[in-house]
């Protein structure tokens, strides 16, 4: 069972009719028989801070579907530096999610930098022009890096699924 934007109260509810479900308060998420351990690997990456909810949400999904998921924060492409320091840990990934508000150029600049597939969640953080995410969805669906794969605005458990299904049809391609 998954119960996802769960707060204490919902937690404190299904721990009544579910043994040994957990909360993840920063994920917002309740688990309660997590799948058994699969192969491969997600870095969930975040253009900056106020992104992590949504990416926390991901890679909590991914770790209750078996998928060993690594977060790296902070690393927009305001700072490329930051985002060329982590290139070796994003090109050692089976599947890239870019997280970012914004102007949503992340997943265009991760996909420049590694072959595995890299799937885009714009996040409603921001503000003037970023219209709670719409600016960033935008960006990242005329992305100029063929092959970038966008959910919807703050989805976190949806790209999660996504790289999931990416890793059970074979993960990267040769």
């Amino acid at each position: 069972m998954l119960v996802t934007r769960a707060d204490p109260a919902d937690a404190e509810a299904v721990a009544a009719v579910a043994s040994g479900a957990r909360y993840d308060p920063e994920a917002c998420l309740i688990v309660a028989r997590p799948a058994p351990r699969v192969a491969g690997s997600v870095t969930v990456v975040t253009g900056g801070t106020s992104d992590l909810p949504v990416a926390r949400e991901c890679a909590a999904v991914l770790d209750a579907f078996g998928v060993t998921a690594e977060v790296i924060a902070d690393v927009g492409v305001a700072g490329v530096h930051r985002l060329l320091g982590v290139r070796d840990r994003l090109a050692a990934a089976d599947a890239v999610v870019a997280v970012a508000g914004m102007e949503g150029t992340l997943p265009t600049a991760v996909a420049g930098l590694v072959s595995a597939p890299v799937l885009a969640v714009p996040t409603s953080v921001g503000y003037g022009a970023a219209f709670e995410g719409l600016a960033a969805l935008l960006s990242m669906l005329t992305s100029c890096a063929p092959g970038v794969m966008v959910v919807n605005i703050d989805g976190g458990f949806h790209a999660a699924l996504a790289a999931r299904r990416v890793l059970a049809a074979g993960g990267t391609p040769p």
